[in-house]
């Protein structure tokens, strides 16, 4: 299976954006970031697709992986390269 692409919808003034950007880079993880700031469209999308409002929301492919904690405790868990890489 292909690894799936790597999306992150930040904001400019989100901590926990740049924690999870600094923890995908820190595991070698290319990825695209996709700034929310001032797009209501995407925000709304957001919360349709996720169910939160808040940011980062982590995508691997399709499959929504949650903010910050949420791939924080996948990788202890050791469950966050593989899903990465397309293994899970």
């Amino acid at each position: 299976m292909a690894a799936p692409r790597v999306t992150v919808y930040t904001t400019s003034y989100c901590p926990y954006c740049v924690r999870a950007k600094a923890l995908l880079k820190r595991k070698g993880f290319v990825f695209e970031e996709v700034p929310v700031d001032d797009d209501e469209a995407r925000r709304a999308w957001l919360v349709e697709k996720t169910g939160q409002r808040t940011v980062p929301q982590v995508f691997a492919g399709e499959r929504s992986l949650g903010g910050f904690s949420d791939i924080d405790a996948l990788d202890r868990e050791g469950k966050l390269d593989p899903i990465l890489r397309g293994d899970a």
